[in-house]
């Protein structure tokens, strides 16, 4: 026989009104029913609560996610701006490169000797597809602009040095037509060509070496080209004499001067006043004895005189 536990209920004067007996077995099993209706209770309600921050992280990811998608897709749009942008400067690239060539044809230089920009054999990397599907060839395409950026650089200074050869070739010709004999020294009249003539002071044969050019005394004569005065004094028969040095083994020789305008070490230019017509030396009246003279060997001065 279980045990039982007696209960009063009292009224409103504290008296007891009524006893109820109770067995522990069904306050024992009460308890346990109030217990796991409670522990129900309060499993569902942190159920639902740990669900609602579920959902609010969920909503938080997808934001991020569609974010992230946003950015993909302008990341995309710039790579395919810039693979377009890759192609553009190879074009350039080639443009200038024609340029080069071009210009190598006017200067009289061979462009062969110069290896094409992109390597040897010049070989060309096809365009880049701007319009190829990056959600399927994403890879694909960053591996061919990586690549073919290594070759644009590599042709830049391909590119770089070509100029710097033309540029420096263009300088030397440059410089060489500076100081080429280019134009007459003085106005006047040719009295003696180059060549084999008969002498004016013997009657015989012999080689004149340079222009006889007749003017009035004291006619500016003029460098025929840039140079370095490396002679301005007396000299025998010549009388006073100018020697200019223009470099690349070309020297000319003005002689039977009246005054010099310039002295040893003087640097001059094609047209400069260097002295006047004058009649010293061994000479039967005013006029400049003009001489070329490559490597030390005198030169017609005609092939030399283009005014």
């Amino acid at each position: 026989m279980s045990e039982k536990i007696t209960f009063f209920i009292f009224g409103a004067a504290g008296a007891p009104v009524k006893q109820v007996a109770v067995s522990k077995t069904f306050l024992f099993f009460i308890s346990f029913i109030t217990i796991s209706c409670m522990t129900t209770v309060g499993l569902g309600i942190y159920d639902y609560y740990n669900l609602k921050m579920m959902s609010l992280d969920t909503r938080v990811f997808e934001n991020k996610v569609r974010t992230q998608q946003d950015e993909i897709a302008v990341q995309r749009k710039q790579i395919q701006a810039f693979a377009g942008k890759i192609n553009s400067l190879k074009s350039k690239l080639l443009a200038l490169n024609d340029f080069e060539k071009r210009i190598r044809i006017i200067a009289g230089l061979d462009s062969d000797t110069h290896a094409g920009i992109f390597g040897i054999g010049g070989s060309i990397p096809e365009d880049l597809d701007t319009g190829i599907d990056l959600k399927e060839k994403h890879n694909s395409l960053i591996r061919e602009m990586h690549n073919q950026v290594k070759q644009i650089d590599l042709a830049s200074v391909n590119q770089e040095e070509g100029f710097e050869y033309l540029l420096k070739h263009l300088a030397d010709q440059g410089n060489l037509l500076a100081h080429t004999p280019a134009i007459r020294p003085v106005r006047g009249l040719i009295t003696s060509s180059f060549g084999t003539r008969i002498s004016p002071f013997t009657g015989q044969k012999e080689f004149h070496k340079g222009l006889d050019i007749a003017n009035r005394k004291g006619t500016s004569v003029v460098a025929a080209a840039d140079g370095t005065v490396t002679f301005a004094d007396e000299k025998g028969n010549w009388g006073k004499l100018i020697t200019i040095n223009h470099g690349h083994g070309i020297a000319t020789n003005y002689a039977h001067l009246n005054k010099f305008l310039k002295k040893p070490g003087d640097t001059v230019k094609r047209g400069d006043v260097i002295g006047e017509i004058g009649s010293t030396g061994r000479t039967t009246g005013p006029h400049l004895h003009y001489e070329v003279r490559l490597n030390g060997t005198p030169v017609n001065p005609k092939r030399y005189i283009l005014n």
